[in-house]
């Protein structure tokens, strides 16, 4: 369950979920969230529902805006997980208040709402993977500073299989798809 700490954005936190967050922070986000996970496991014999481990992270977030002696994380997190009992996906984001919404799909960071709006327009229940993986690219493409490549991204599926981070070789191929 425990994995090694690197400098990735995409973070597993067990089998089925995993985070998103690019900051000094993310390293005691990340471990809260894994021992939260090992917890419940221990416990239950189970993983953690990725809404029950949601919102233990994001109180933790909301306990550090109000102690004194620390300081408030500064970041937001997307989470990403999925659920076996109801088997479907879930995508939370996690505000430093400690306030999370659930979304179906969303965009954080520099012209998130550019992002937001492209993806409203583009998203459907019924959407395939691959036209999944498509919209996700060209959502990053629509903020992106400089050439985007095989190097600088990181796409990941979660699914009833649990996480998955592409190949540099398959975000190669995604990427001359939609030249």
């Amino acid at each position: 369950m425990l994995l090694r700490e690197d400098k990735r954005s995409l973070h597993l936190v067990d089998r089925y979920t995993v985070y998103n967050v690019i900051s000094l922070m993310r390293r005691v986000l990340m471990r809260r969230a894994r021992k939260l996970a090992q917890q419940y496991y221990l416990t239950y014999q189970e993983e953690i529902p990725t809404p029950q481990l949601v919102q233990r992270i994001a109180n933790v977030m909301q306990e550090y805006t109000q102690s004194g002696g620390v300081r408030p994380f500064g970041v937001s997190l997307l989470i990403a997980g999925w659920d076996m009992d109801e088997d479907r996906p879930y995508l939370f984001q996690c505000d430093p208040s400690g306030a999370y919404f659930a979304w179906k799909a969303t965009a954080l960071g520099k012209n998130f709402v550019n992002g937001k709006t492209f993806l409203e327009k583009r998203y459907s229940e019924d959407i395939e993977l691959e036209d999944a993986v498509h919209t996700a690219i060209l959502t990053l493409k629509e903020s992106f500073e400089g050439q985007m490549t095989e190097d600088n991204i990181e796409v990941g599926i979660s699914n009833s299989s649990g996480f998955r981070r592409l190949t540099p070789a398959e975000v190669k191929d995604y990427l001359a798809s939609i030249g």
